[in-house]
């Protein structure tokens, strides 16, 4: 399925982009090969379980040194109209290196998919992104579905 690499950003607040996501991550198998990136299927979703965690206010990291002195300037590429690059850098504390049960990751990101989606942007943390900093709700859920999207094309999804 070609993907443009600019295309109208959907926000994981809207139940037919969380129906969306769930249903291609019911595709995703222990054998499903990425192409790029170290993570195995299975520690990714454990990744953007971490992310969603996050978003719901369940995970607050600190502010990175990093973050703080250059995020401001890349703020704008979390939720805007534009692909995601391939391997990406990410927060250190969000990269998952032990092994993990996919089965029970998914149904684990499935839970948090559908406690943000329901809970809308009044459930949305007020904490800054560790990386970015602070982020409107509108933000933070156009953010969520461009970080999931991002990781479903990582495995051909």
């Amino acid at each position: 399925m070609p993907i443009s690499k600019l295309w109208r950003m959907k926000s994981l607040y809207d139940s037919s982009a969380a129906e969306e996501i769930k249903h291609r991550l019911a595709a995703i198998t222990p054998t499903s090969e990425r192409l790029w990136g170290k993570m195995n299927a299975a520690q990714m979703l454990a990744h953007c379980c971490l992310n969603l965690e996050t978003a719901c206010g369940d995970n607050v990291q600190p502010r990175s040194f990093i973050g703080k002195l250059i995020g401001p300037l890349f703020k704008s590429e979390f939720s805007r109209d534009k692909l995601w690059r391939k391997n990406s850098p990410t927060v250190p504390a969000y990269i998952i290196s032990e092994e993990r049960d996919l089965n029970a990751e998914r149904e684990r990101l499935l839970l948090l998919i559908d406690r943000f989606q329901k809970g809308g942007p009044v459930a949305c943390t007020q904490a800054p992104h560790a990386f970015f900093g602070k982020l409107s709700v509108e933000e933070w859920g156009k953010g969520m579905y461009k970080h999931l999207d991002h990781h479903l094309r990582q495995f051909n999804l």
